[in-house]
């Protein structure tokens, strides 16, 4: 790990992900994810990606070594949405890890992608190539991957600009009695268990969520979500928050009563982004997959008797 440090000899009133961008050598991306790990410091203190430098402020950051991991390409059938030179949209399936972590080296989808590609972004380094967000193992859905550098930064920044549209479809515990509703909840981790998100004041960045009920069974409510924001477990923490846990997410609610789920009843069914290239407003839409279906029915069956 090296120390890299910058003296602001002006006063722009810049955000510090952006001056450093155009003083670094650092791409804004990579900035950002440093700046969220607690390594870019402001005069001794860390500071987040948004912070404004002032003059004479003594800018340094703990740049991390490249990782030496040797990440497989692997064949591994992929559901490709649409692909062209810049980008590929994938329908991401249940159990499929989005990259490389400690204990999971094979059966991703960068295994995958670095099979089935020539090439990919290299923002985000070598365990993470080409990935500008990410749905977790057990969502489903579609999944945007940038295969060069212009495009990353393009996509990543509308994703950061909030013009990246991401809406999932979910079945959550118990009706909800409104039709529409706005949870506006910031989310850190659980001082109580690091794998999990809670809604907290504490190291919490600000999150909201829209969701909209598209119909009601018995005992769930069959809804639709659009993320304004984009943290992690952000739709399973804030449907916990409310006290409608998705259905079959055993980290924030309980199992499904009716079927083996694999996980939690949540899936990215529309993506809407504008190409980095041709400046074209392109939506995706990826099938309910077939257990989420399956259960559907169960549910309207019993809702029925």
């Amino acid at each position: 790990m090296a120390e890299e440090k910058w003296i602001v000899e002006d006063n722009e009133n810049l955000r510090i992900d952006r001056w450093l961008s155009e003083n670094s050598g650092l791409s804004r991306t990579r900035i950002q994810e440093l700046a969220k790990a607690g390594m870019i410091f402001v005069n001794d203190k860390a500071v987040r990606s948004s912070y404004k430098v002032a003059l004479n402020d003594v800018i340094t950051c703990d740049v991390p070594d490249d990782e030496p991991i040797d990440v497989k390409p692997e064949n591994i059938p992929l559901d490709i949405l649409y692909e062209d030179s810049d980008v590929i949209v994938i329908n991401k399936p249940k159990g499929m890890v989005v990259h490389p972590a400690p204990g999971v080296s094979t059966g991703t989808l960068v295994n995958a992608l670095l099979y089935h590609c020539t090439d990919l972004s290299g923002i985000n380094g070598k365990i993470r190539p080409g990935i500008v967000h990410r749905i977790d193992k057990d969502t489903t859905g579609c999944l945007v991957v940038c295969k060069n550098d212009f495009a990353h930064e393009a996509i990543a920044k509308q994703l950061e600009n909030k013009t990246c549209h991401r809406e999932y479809k979910a079945v959550v515990a118990v009706n909800i009695p409104h039709d529409d509703g706005l949870i506006d909840a910031p989310i850190g981790r659980d001082p109580r268990d690091r794998q999990r998100m809670t809604v907290t004041e504490k190291n919490s960045r600000e999150a909201r969520t829209k969701f909209h009920v598209l119909e009601r069974f018995y005992n769930a409510t069959y809804i639709e979500c659009e993320l304004e924001t984009g943290r992690t477990h952000q739709i399973r923490a804030h449907m916990k928050y409310i006290g409608h846990p998705v259905v079959g997410d055993e980290k924030y609610g309980k199992p499904c009563r009716y079927m083996d789920t694999q996980g939690q009843v949540l899936h990215a069914f529309r993506l809407t982004f504008v190409h980095p290239r041709t400046n074209e407003e392109m939506v995706f839409e990826a099938p309910l997959p077939d257990y989420f279906e399956k259960l559907l029915e169960i549910l309207r069956k019993e809702s029925a008797r």
